[in-house]
């Protein structure tokens, strides 16, 4: 047997994993306690398994930082986090925390080597940024201490730059009037003015079906988003309950969309296409409207409006103020 599980008592279970011989010709054996449910100790004696199959185990007493960060990258981010989360994350990773702290070992990682990271990367980036860097960083240590490499997390016992609160850009209404009068020569119209007039996100309103636009009872139902990844454009369920969700639209926005798609059916038509419920309410006719397009396209419209430090995004926080 390769691997096994004991209880330890309540809600505490040993792991025991064959590693193979030692010099000695003796067997070595990795033990392991993990906290928490049974189905808890059998993940992680299954991402210890993999290790093995995969030639990248590294013993708790030799791993180092960077180790760790890709054992939890791939064996706990990868499987409960979303695609986005991952990417995020993984950049971190690659580019700022493993160059940096990466070479210590793992059980070595005292709470004055991040704090001199912290100190230094504020040289260079925002306090923001940096904030960011420290929540990945103690997420993966926490996860450390649960699996027993540490008995401790020292990511608590430092102090993260704190980021100051950053205000949020709005709209004007004569600074939406602006914007909307140079886009209405533009393709991207009919999305910019449901932007400003929903507050959807930019992957919500590029995910929205027909079947998901109710013109008789003035509602939008978010069901999917649209995001590129690596350069590929995917449809994922929107990434939490809460986005999930109706979102009531005005009189005026329901007359639009219905004239807008009377245009898009006869446009269908003339090319011997059908405009069914399943159909994108903003697309190209044969492709989906790539998310980085969308947002060079707006921003080349909002400087042409005399608008600056806008993005597509401070249209939603614009229609929270009201315009």
């Amino acid at each position: 047997m390769r691997g096994s599980i004991r209880s330890k008592g309540k809600n505490s279970w040993q792991i025991q994993i064959y590693t193979g011989q030692g010099p000695d010709g003796k067997p070595r054996r990795h033990f392991e306690t993990v906290r928490g449910r049974k189905g808890d100790a059998q993940r992680r004696l299954t991402e210890l398994l993999s290790s093995l199959d995969k030639g990248v185990y590294t013993p708790p007493g030799r791993l180092t930082v960077a180790d760790h960060l890709h054992q939890w990258l791939d064996g706990y981010v990868k499987t409960n986090c979303s695609i986005r989360t991952y990417d995020g994350y993984q950049s971190i990773i690659e580019h700022h925390l493993i160059p940096a702290l990466g070479h210590i070992q793992l059980k070595n990682l005292h709470p004055q080597a991040i704090q001199e990271y912290y100190s230094k990367a504020c040289e260079t980036l925002s306090a923001r940024t940096v904030h960011h860097h420290h929540r990945v960083l103690s997420q993966s240590l926490k996860y450390a201490v649960r699996q027993g490499y540490l008995g401790r997390n020292p990511g608590e016992l430092v102090d993260a730059p704190s980021p100051r609160k950053k205000t949020m850009r709005t709209l004007t209404a004569g600074e939406a009037e602006a914007l909307l009068n140079i886009a209405a020569g533009s393709q991207y119209y009919p999305v910019i003015y449901t932007a400003i007039s929903t507050g959807l996100r930019q992957a919500e309103l590029l995910g929205l079906r027909w079947r998901d636009v109710d013109l008789d009872m003035l509602s939008i139902s978010v069901c999917q988003v649209l995001y590129k990844r690596r350069g590929v454009c995917q449809f994922k369920e929107p990434k939490t309950g809460r986005s999930s969700r109706r979102v009531a639209m005005t009189p005026k926005l329901a007359i639009f969309l219905r004239g807008y798609r009377a245009e898009r059916d006869a446009i269908y038509r003339g090319i011997g296409k059908e405009l069914t419920l399943d159909s994108l309410v903003f697309s190209n006719i044969d492709a989906v409207i790539s998310p980085n397009v969308l947002s060079h396209a707006f921003k080349l419209i909002s400087v042409k409006a005399g608008l600056k430090d806008v993005h597509f995004h401070t249209l939603r926080h614009s229609f929270a103020k009201g315009y």
